[in-house]
């Protein structure tokens, strides 16, 4: 069976139930975004994913918003101008969008909805700056983090302590956790749109201030301001698009925990689970995959879920982000775009990750960034694996094109 006639038939579905597919895909302005507000960013890039899909907003049903307004996502559905009869606010962390993709394709599949747009906007870097906020995000003292917050382990000490853990039981480097920073600075090199583009070395990162031990500056993501949207759509909506459809083909998802003390490891990220659900609905391994846009908010984020996702074994993960194996000429070109370490960050970056593979199967990267396989043919095959909170929430989604 031909990789095309594969993907095709993993897109038919079962009986009765729609394929759906990725019809648009956007950035609103990234990076330094000093004179716009989170909702007109939500505006922008929803008005450049559907001119991007050719669809008019008369036939967007659904819609799927988080971590802005009281009224979620009915607030952003007003300001858009947009009357859905199918929403979504599911907010868990950075791995939102993955999950609402994977509700979206599931309500479209059984008729529930039409076309979902799912879209995000932050202002995050802007009103630091502005002191609309402070630098470190609350997530409140009430509820089971009132047993942590009295000891004051903030949201980078927990992601450090976990990487701490995964050093002294399988010896993963310091060096090896600094070469990932170095290759999504590599990707974003390639990037118009990233944020910081100029090359690091493993000694950069390690000689950086020390924000939580052992991650330094560069072992954490960027602080951006940006936003994105994606427009999921039924196979009918694909003949009358703009662009080839990019097959949702498998979803999954995952609650892991969110006291620390309820982690039963902290070398296993819930992408173990989500992962292993997306594949197997699939119908497909890792190791078909052409490329991985994974969540990294720090270096740490990006090794374990390479590990849980199955694209090498447990505690196997320092070795196999050496040599430059995460770079666009690499074997597993991961995080493309340069990722939260080098391209942007705004705050829920999930969404971000499933624009980016959408643009590389498309073959709409641009040059010096664009993957090719082997033979030298764009992409097939990708995975967009989302991480929120300290690793209490996971979604997956494996996306193919025919």
């Amino acid at each position: 069976m031909t990789r095309r006639s594969a993907v095709a038939q993993r897109t038919a579905g079962a009986p009765g139930r729609r394929r759906v597919a990725v019809v648009g895909a956007a950035l609103a302005d990234c990076g330094r975004v000093e004179a716009a507000t989170p909702y007109a960013l939500h505006a922008q890039a929803a008005r450049r994913a559907l001119a991007d899909s050719g669809l008019g907003r008369e036939a967007v049903d659904g819609l799927a918003s988080a971590g802005l307004g009281i009224l979620a996502p009915a607030e952003v559905a007003e300001y858009l101008g947009l009357r859905p009869t199918w929403v979504d606010s599911t907010s868990v962390g950075g791995a939102t969008w993955e999950v609402m993709a994977a509700h979206a394709a599931d309500a479209i599949a059984a008729g529930h909805a039409n076309a979902v747009l799912l879209v995000y906007g932050s202002t995050a870097r802007a009103d630091i700056r502005a002191g609309r906020r402070t630098g470190d995000l609350s997530f409140g003292a009430r509820g089971p983090l009132q047993f942590e917050v009295p000891y004051g382990h903030t949201l980078v000490a927990k992601y450090a302590m976990a990487a701490r853990r995964h050093m002294h039981q399988y010896g993963t480097t310091l060096e090896q956790l600094a070469s990932v920073a170095v290759q999504a600075r590599a990707n974003a090199a390639h990037n118009p749109e990233a944020m910081f583009r100029d090359p690091i070395t493993v000694d950069d990162v390690l000689s950086g201030p020390m924000i939580a031990d052992p991650f330094t500056k560069l072992h954490c993501c960027i602080r951006s301001d940006g936003g994105a949207a994606v427009l999921l759509a039924a196979e009918e909506y694909v003949r009358d698009c703009r662009t080839g459809p990019v097959w949702i083909l498998g979803t999954g998802e995952h609650v892991s925990h969110t006291t620390m003390s309820e982690w039963a490891d902290f070398t296993v990220s819930p992408a173990a689970v989500s992962g292993r659900l997306a594949f197997g609905r699939a119908g497909l391994r890792p190791d078909e995959m052409d490329l991985a846009e994974i969540y990294d908010a720090f270096t740490y984020m990006t090794l374990l879920t390479l590990e849980d996702l199955g694209f090498c074994g447990k505690g196997e993960g320092g070795a196999f982000v050496e040599r430059g194996r995460l770079t666009l000429g690499g074997e597993l070109p991961v995080n493309t775009d340069g990722g939260g370490l080098s391209a942007q960050h705004p705050g829920m970056r999930g969404l971000f990750l499933l624009v980016e593979a959408v643009r590389q199967l498309r073959g709409e990267a641009g040059e010096g960034r664009q993957v090719r396989r082997a033979d030298g043919g764009l992409p097939r095959l990708a995975v967009a694996s989302g991480t929120g909170g300290w690793f209490c929430s996971s979604g997956t989604v494996v996306l193919g094109r025919d």
